[in-house]
């Protein structure tokens, strides 16, 4: 081969590895002010570009998600996306512990990617209520081309968002928490924004005869459970938080806040419009919304009979349990080394976090271990990136054991340090109540066990350490308890909280902080050029940057 020949060559592959970067998807969102009206009246939401809920964010894996957020509000800003990892990129988290928000009448540009992973996300405004008036939105992560689903192609996709909802603004509720008070119950539920109790709105969707339909369904609620229904209508469950599923058919799917299904729904019933059903669980009071699907060539209305919630816990945990990951598909794996071996992996650590609720100073607060988390006026990450923590927080103030009492809560920034690429177990107990449901951002994990009473080593034994769901939320139950699994892999600063926004606000959340010893590239990428800087590190000269 000649030497001309073999530069050409060259080139050939410089050119295709140039061109080889993942593709980029670029939005742009104004965020504002605007009427809704969810439970049939008038109020203040959030709306973006003039949605609501907000516009979808449909991806694929790998790619490159760029969002240009002008903030249009009067009041500070940020978005989280929920379950997406954000593989050595906690900059763009979106969350008070990780980024300075984006002030009214400026705009902040995110830059992330979905890096493998698939699956039914959403995203939401995390600062203060702000959840309570909408700016939510669905996150779609399709699987690769190259890559086969376990199931064929659905006629359509549509996205069901469901929540609880408040009569009261979201500043309104944000002030009673303020003053000490708890913010009561829900005023309804709602579907994608709305909610047809008495059926007489147009229909949500269509469905062709015989045609299979896929139905992401996410609770983006505040506080309570759902269910979920679908008059005459089975679900075939295929994917949830990221991984897909055994194809099980439920009758119904309780939807703990901040969890979402993937379903596929089969046309195949008499030809007229059906409801879909949701209603609050664990309620003394069930608050319930429709909305109504049609059949294309439907000619009658739905029916007044709607399909009766189940009742009570053990339903629910069983159908927890029913859950099974399906090992067989091809799909992106999160933490790969845990996906595969993680029965073989020797627990470095265990974590057993206790939640409570307490008054502090005559005021409402929620703990974890004892310590109600405050948020500092710096984020954390970033006074931890300008060698300065020291100033503003401590690591580990909370023992890997909760105390004896806890009912003596503390008020204070909540940091855990987790060592880089450690295999850890956490044990959430739940000795309240009501039902506890938490996220972990920037990690997918495995719930390896849920059950009732109190966690002691023993009883590991009960572990299921075969087909467990990689997940990024867990449930504990009321009077119960949670393990999970997780290899600490992905560096930065990440928010474990509850989903229940009340608890959130009132402190039931920590950060865990995940340093790589290197300060490599290869780890962990650099403070972000545009990223906003506040607090005390606002006029600091910036840190050196990471190495390759």
């Amino acid at each position: 081969m000649g030497r001309g020949v073999v530069v050409a060559l060259m080139l050939c592959l410089m050119g295709a590895t140039v061109m080889g970067e993942d593709p980029y998807l670029y939005f742009t969102w104004n965020v504002t002010y605007g009427n809704i009206s969810p439970l049939g009246i008038n109020q203040q939401g959030i709306l973006i570009n003039g949605q609501f809920p907000g516009p979808e964010i449909n991806s694929t894996s790998n790619n490159n998600v760029v969002v240009n957020v002008f903030n249009n509000l009067d009041e500070p800003l940020l978005f989280t996306w929920h379950g997406v990892q954000q593989r050595k990129n906690s900059w763009q988290d979106g969350t008070l512990g990780t980024q300075c928000p984006i002030a009214p009448g400026t705009n902040y540009t995110y830059k992330f990617q979905v890096k493998d992973q698939i699956g039914s996300f959403f995203y939401y405004p995390t600062v203060g209520m702000q959840r309570a008036a909408g700016g939510f939105g669905g996150l779609r992560i399709n699987s690769r081309l190259l890559i086969p689903v376990p199931y064929a192609d659905p006629e359509d996709e549509y996205w069901v968002l469901i929540g609880d909802w408040y009569g009261k603004s979201h500043k309104t509720l944000q002030g009673l928490l303020d003053s000490g008070r708890p913010i009561g119950r829900p005023d309804g539920v709602h579907i994608n924004g709305k909610n047809d109790i008495d059926g007489t709105g147009k229909a949500l969707y269509t469905m062709k005869p015989g045609k299979t339909y896929k139905y992401r369904i996410c609770n983006v609620g505040l506080k309570d459970s759902l269910n979920f229904r679908i008059q005459g209508h089975p679900l075939k469950l295929v994917e949830t938080e990221g991984s897909h599923t055994v194809q099980n058919i439920y009758d119904s799917l309780d939807v703990h806040v901040g969890q979402c299904f993937s379903v596929l729904v089969t046309a195949d019933k008499e030809p007229k419009s059906y409801y879909m059903v949701v209603s609050t669980r664990f309620t003394k009071k069930v608050l319930t919304g429709k909305g109504i699907i049609s059949y294309t060539n439907g000619a009658g209305p739905a029916s007044p009979e709607i399909p009766v919630a189940p009742v009570g816990w053990a339903w629910s945990l069983n159908q927890f349990r029913s859950f099974r990951w399906n090992l067989t598909a091809s799909a992106a794996r999160p933490n790969p080394q845990g996906s595969y071996h993680y029965g073989q992996i020797n627990i470095t650590r265990t974590i057993k976090l206790v939640n409570s609720v307490s008054n502090v100073n005559g005021k409402l607060r929620y703990a974890i271990n004892g310590v109600s988390h405050v948020e500092s006026d710096t984020p954390l990450k970033l006074v931890e990136y300008y060698g300065i923590s020291d100033k503003v927080f401590k690591y580990n103030i909370i023992n890997d054991e909760p105390p004896t009492a806890l009912d003596n809560i503390k008020l204070a920034t909540n940091v855990l340090n987790a060592t880089f690429r450690t295999f850890i177990e956490i044990i959430f107990e739940n000795p309240t109540k009501t039902i506890q449901s938490y996220n972990l951002n920037g990690y997918s994990f495995f719930a390896v066990a849920v059950e009732p009473g109190t966690w002691t080593p023993e009883k590991r034994k009960n572990y299921n350490l075969l087909d467990a769901i990689s997940r990024h939320t867990v449930q504990v139950y009321p009077k119960s308890w949670a393990a999970i699994m997780l290899t600490f892999d992905n560096a930065g600063m990440w928010n474990l909280r509850s989903e229940n926004s009340e608890n959130r606000y009132l402190g039931q959340q920590l950060y865990i902080s995940v340093l790589s010893p290197e300060h490599s590239l290869r780890d962990e990428y650099n403070l972000p050029e545009t990223q906003l800087l506040c607090g005390i590190v606002k006029d600091l000269p910036k840190p050196p940057p990471y190495s390759t």
